[in-house]
């Protein structure tokens, strides 16, 4: 017997978390998770930082309102999402202003190295900073979304990747692990799997691509301060920042593949400690341990969020790209509208809709992919 829901999200990472807290009270839900474990892939195994001026303008501009909903949330928590961390971008002059945007503001080479007295002076001769950054408690994020989606009644079931999907009549009836499920909303959250899951699905996938990204954590013979910025070369290969007295570090590599479990490949860290030992006086001593999550991206690098055209029922929400932390609270806020209204009869059919990705995320009239 298949177990009835308004909507079933299969995704337990950032995006279908985030989406399950908006929509709870709201309407019945279900979220599903192929792995044992929520937010196994890329969702813990991100940088935690948030940054209004990183990425292309519609990203900027869900940054800015997921930072004002975590901000919102943060006086209900008893400690915040949010902790206060700029981001400094260095390079040479023409890097820096190409990549520089938003609330970004230039400054001096002194400026950048009283920041981060760790660079050798002549690593770089441009620099800009963004003072609206915010550290991010991920795992604190992840936790008070699942808590506030089942206090509200979403039940969520791990251990079930999804085997068989249909549209049937109204709705959808999906299989995931040994569960069936009924659904008058489908909605693909599935990562760097949203393109397998449209095809199990009969719908027509979108092309969307996982990039490789790897992070490590590394023994430092002399720590960064406490406040010292988060640092990324402007030709994007390489970023740091202080992890109590370790560092994070990334080579910042945007690798095609497949979606997989993704691990480090044998001399991306290695090869970055060398060099950043080479440019800053951190004296990298030990890899502490290394990650590799997918960032998967539409080929227009903005996220995906909308009912698609050409399969009724079927909500996209996913190709965050990187920036999903960053765009989370903003997705799901615009996603739980658009599914509620397409519950009620509205936003499915009729009026003219924007092309398949969108460039216009925010936008109240936002209601389809593909068309």
């Amino acid at each position: 017997m298949a177990a009835h829901y308004d909507v079933l999200i299969v995704g337990g990472g950032i995006a279908g978390l985030s989406l399950a807290s908006a929509l709870a009270g709201r309407c019945s839900v279900a979220l599903v998770e192929a792995e044992q474990e929520l937010a196994y892939h890329t969702s813990s195994r991100s940088a935690r930082q948030l940054i209004p001026s990183y990425g292309p303008p519609v990203v900027r501009e869900l940054t800015v309102r997921t930072l004002e909903l975590i901000a919102a949330r943060d006086f209900e928590l008893p400690e915040p999402v949010l902790t206060p961390r700029s981001f400094m971008l260095i390079g040479g002059e023409e890097d820096v202003a190409a990549e520089a945007s938003g609330s970004m503001q230039p400054i001096t080479h002194a400026e950048a190295l009283e920041l981060c007295p760790a660079l050798v002076p002549d690593a770089f001769s441009a620099a800009g900073l963004d003072t609206h950054s915010f550290g991010c408690n991920a795992p604190l994020l992840l936790a008070d979304h699942r808590q506030r989606a089942e206090a509200a009644g979403v039940d969520i079931i791990t251990g079930a990747r999804v085997h068989s999907a249909q549209r049937l009549g109204s709705g959808w009836q999906v299989g995931a692990g040994t569960e069936a499920f009924q659904a008058g909303v489908l909605v693909n959250a599935a990562g760097a799997w949203a393109d397998e899951l449209a095809v199990i699905s009969g719908v027509e996938k979108l092309g969307l691509q996982p990039y490789r990204r790897t992070a490590a954590i590394a023994a430092v013979g002399h720590p960064l301060p406490e406040h010292s910025p988060m640092v990324a070369a402007a030709d994007n290969t390489f970023y740091f920042r202080r992890e109590g007295n370790d560092v994070l570090i990334s080579p910042s590599e945007t690798v095609p593949s497949g979606p997989e479990d993704a691990w480090p490949r044998a001399g991306d860290v290695e090869h970055l400690v060398e060099r950043l030992n080479a440019i800053t006086t951190l004296g990298i001593t030990a890899v502490r341990r290394a990650w590799t999550g997918l960032r998967t991206e539409a080929a227009d690098g903005v996220p995906v969020a909308g009912f698609d055209a050409e399969a009724p029922g079927f909500y996209w929400l996913a190709g965050q790209g990187g920036y999903g932390f960053q765009t989370s609270s903003a997705m799901a806020e615009l996603a739980a509208e658009q599914i509620v209204a397409g519950q009620q009869g509205r936003g499915e059919a009729g009026g003219e809709r924007p092309e398949s990705r969108t460039a216009e995320a925010l936008a109240a009239t936002r209601w389809s992919i593909r068309r």
